[in-house]
C-alpha cells in the first residue's frame, strides 16, 4: 500500500484549492460517476502527518428550489459538518472545502477532513468482538451515546438523509471506570434542514432501523436514550 504525503500546508498567499486539488494518494472510494458528475475519495496526508480523507468532485452537484442549477455536493456537507459541530454532533474535523466553475461551466469541488482516529463502524465494532470485550454495562452505553447523539441532531432539525449503520461511528477507549465513550457519524452529503424537529427525526430512525442488526431489545434501549434528550416519542416508530 503507498500513500503520498503532503510535504507541507499551504502557505497564507498560496491557492489552498489548487494545493489540495493537487496532492495524491490512494483512493478509499474509487470515483464513480452519478449525479450528472464524478466523486471519489483519497487518503493524503499533512505536514504534521495526520491522515486526511479528500473528496474530490467534478461536476457533481444537487438541485433544489435556492439553486436550480446545481451546487455541488460538498458544500452541502460542509454546512452540516458545520451545524454538527454546533450541535455536539461528533463528525469529522474540517480542513478545508472549496469550489470552483470554470468558463465551461463545470464544478470542481474538494472537501478535506481529517480522520477518525480510533473510530470503528458500529457493525464492525460487533463484529470485532468488541460488546463481549467491553461488556453489557459498556454496550449499553454505547447505545445510550448514539441514541443521545442521534437526538441532538434532530433538535436542530437536522436530518443526516442517509442514516445506515455503516455511517454510525463509535470509539471506545479507556479502564475500569474511566472507559470513555464516543460516537461519530459519516457521510453527510444529503443533510439538510428540515421544518420540523420531527420531520428530520422520522426520516433518520426509519431508515437506520430498517438498515440496522439492532435486535428489537437493543432498538428499544437506544430509542429510551433518544428520548431522555429529544423529549417525546416519534410517531409510527418501531
Amino acid at each position: 500500500m503507498t500513500v503520498d504525503f503532503v510535504q507541507q500546508s499551504p502557505s497564507a498567499t498560496e491557492d489552498r484549492f489548487e494545493f489540495y486539488w493537487n496532492q495524491k494518494g490512494e483512493w478509499v472510494e474509487e470515483p464513480n460517476q452519478r449525479r450528472g458528475g464524478e466523486s471519489g475519495v483519497q487518503r493524503i496526508h499533512d505536514a504534521n502527518e495526520r491522515l486526511l480523507y479528500a473528496k474530490r468532485q467534478v461536476g457533481h452537484t444537487y438541485r433544489s428550489w435556492r439553486y436550480p442549477l446545481g451546487r455541488p455536493t460538498v458544500l452541502r456537507e460542509r454546512d452540516a459538518l458545520v451545524a454538527m459541530n454546533r450541535l455536539s454532533v461528533g463528525v469529522p474535523e474540517l480542513v478545508y472545502c472549496g469550489a470552483r466553475q470554470g468558463a465551461d461551466k463545470q464544478w470542481r469541488a474538494l472537501l478535506v477532513t481529517v480522520a477518525l482516529d480510533g473510530f470503528v463502524e458500529i457493525d464492525n465494532w460487533y463484529a470485532a468482538g468488541e460488546r463481549e470485550r467491553w461488556g453489557e454495562a459498556v454496550h449499553d452505553r454505547v447505545l445510550e451515546a448514539i441514541g443521545q447523539t442521534l437526538a441532538r441532531m434532530h433538535l436542530g432539525r437536522w436530518q443526516h438523509g442517509c442514516l445506515y449503520a455503516k455511517h454510525v461511528f463509535v470509539r471506545v477507549a479507556g479502564q475500569g471506570e474511566n472507559v470513555d465513550v464516543n460516537v461519530a457519524l459519516l457521510d453527510l452529503e444529503k443533510s439538510r434542514q428540515r421544518l420540523t424537529t420531527h420531520k428530520a427525526a422520522s426520516h433518520d430512525l426509519k431508515q437506520l432501523r430498517r438498515h440496522s442488526s439492532w435486535n428489537a431489545t437493543e432498538w428499544d434501549r437506544l430509542i429510551y436514550f433518544y428520548k431522555t434528550v429529544f423529549g417525546s416519542a416519534i410517531k409510527g416508530l418501531r
